[in-house]
């Protein structure tokens, strides 16, 4: 599994109007995209406490074959063409689990990226995120959570879905809009990746 995000920062008067209609009528294109194991369609707002207007899509992979499809392939060249060629942020994949609102649509999605020191070890970092990912996943509300680290920054990301009406626990967590979800291969994240911490 590989995590994958990208910003696209839009200026303070933008209509974000012109992003809800453009998830509501390319969204549906990613819904059967082979290597696809969830894409999020995020946003977020100033009106909403955030610190800027965004466009923030995220991806779940099954596969770097469908990743690499995507980055150059005609869905990312859509996005190159309309907004520039953005940073495109990816860690390695630890964890995924479906949450017990694993059934509902997602409304919220949150996100922690958390610097490791430069004193700690590796691996009891990834042993201590891995114990706190599974906590989280199973919290009310939660349909899905994933957990990725980037080793050339040594950054942990914690990513997760919330159903509607579900309150996220208050933090510095990131928070976002889910508009859409496109899971093709949603399945086959769970799935073991050779991960456990010796």
């Amino acid at each position: 599994m590989h995590a994958m995000q990208y910003e696209i920062t839009l200026p303070a008067d933008y209509d974000m109007e012109i992003i809800r209609r453009r998830v509501a009528t390319r969204g549906h294109l990613l819904d059967d995209f082979a290597g696809l194991g969830l894409k999020a369609y995020l946003i977020r707002e100033r009106e909403d406490g955030s610190p800027v207007d965004q466009y923030a899509p995220f991806y779940l992979w099954a596969t770097p074959e469908g990743m690499n499809s995507f980055l150059w392939g005609p869905g990312f060249q859509g996005i190159v063409n309309d907004f520039g060629r953005p940073v495109v942020q990816h860690w390695t994949g630890l964890a995924y689990e479906e949450g017990p609102a694993s059934g509902s649509v997602p409304r919220t999605a949150t996100r922690r990226r958390v610097r490791l020191g430069d004193a700690e070890a590796p691996a009891e970092a990834v042993a201590e995120a891995l114990a706190r990912h599974a906590r989280v996943a199973r919290t009310d509300g939660v349909v899905a959570s994933a957990l990725a680290i980037d080793p050339r920054h040594w950054e942990l990301l914690f990513f997760t879905l919330w159903a509607e009406g579900a309150e996220p626990p208050a933090g510095a967590d990131d928070r976002f809009q889910v508009l859409h979800v496109s899971a093709p291969e949603r399945a086959s994240l769970g799935q073991p990746t050779g991960t456990r911490v010796r």
